[in-house]
């Protein structure tokens, strides 16, 4: 946890991005480590969790974490959370709260507002188009031979 920490302490000081650190542990060795890049790499997606996750996937080959377990230096958001269970991580310890980090500035709790709302009533308004069409992809994916599970 402490790395973590420090990786979201050192990533301010040197200027380079938000107050988020996170590793990924197995077996006590660090599988991957990272720091929130959302301004370095103009990704919105860059959180410290999901790099952290994409390094340790790619490490390891995999595209599930089993057997790792994830510290960061906050509670994940709602975008890195839904990652983190993608990735089927068996724990995840957190330091600051996203109360904590609201009050940095870091308020998420409007994404979870929008998630029990209608289509149409979302701050950013979601259209449901041509679902029939879309729904051949995935009769295809329930026949496949050649699909891999996640």
């Amino acid at each position: 946890m402490q790395r973590a920490i420090d990786l979201a302490v050192e990533n301010v000081r040197s200027g380079r991005g938000g107050p988020f650190g996170a590793v990924i542990v197995r077996s006590d060795q660090v599988i991957a480590e990272a720091v929130n890049l959302v301004t370095v790499l103009n990704d919105p997606t860059a959180h410290a969790e999901v790099l952290a996750i994409r390094r340790a996937c790619e490490g390891l080959r995999s595209f599930e974490l089993r057997g790792c377990d994830l510290y960061t230096s906050c509670e994940p958001c709602p975008m890195c959370l839904g990652a983190i269970y993608w990735a089927r991580l068996d724990r995840v310890f957190f330091g600051a709260t996203h109360t904590d980090a609201a009050v940095a500035g870091f308020d998420d709790s409007f994404i979870y507002d929008q998630v029990p709302r209608s289509f149409d009533a979302r701050s950013i308004p979601f259209q449901n188009l041509m679902r029939e069409s879309a729904l051949v992809a995935f009769d295809e994916w329930k026949t496949s031979l050649n699909k891999v599970p996640y």
